[in-house]
């Protein structure tokens, strides 16, 4: 596995964020999304994208909908037939309807996008 320099500075500062006690780990599992995602973001390199996967594939979160995940978003704007530049707030607003389930809709629009990325 090749880290770039700069993954590896983030790795590493997450490794000293967990060493040092600023992260634990298991803490984690008994908060909110909101107050994981405000904890994880805060070192640097970690964004809402990579908080969006932990919560739903580590911590098994059953509602979470990554907006910034481009497979996702592009079969939803393929599914509903929606211009590319559709705005997150409208996607947003698609996800609303999966309350509390869209992680499991997030699941089934990657399941789309690489069946059709299989077909081509």
């Amino acid at each position: 596995c090749y880290f770039s320099r700069q993954k590896t500075i983030y790795a590493r500062d997450l490794a000293r964020n967990i060493l040092n006690g600023n992260l634990v780990l298991a803490d984690l599992e008994t908060l909110l999304d909101e107050e994981i995602r405000q904890k994880l973001t805060a070192i640097k390199g970690i964004g809402n994208w990579t908080t969006d996967i932990y919560l739903m594939m580590i911590l098994h979160r059953t509602d979470i909908f990554p907006s910034g995940d481009l497979a996702a978003v592009n079969a939803l704007k393929k599914l509903k037939n929606l211009p590319k530049e559709t705005s997150k707030e409208k996607l947003l607003q698609f996800a609303e309807a999966w309350k509390p389930f869209r992680t499991i809709a997030t699941l089934l629009l990657w399941h789309e996008y690489l069946s059709r990325r299989k077909a081509k």
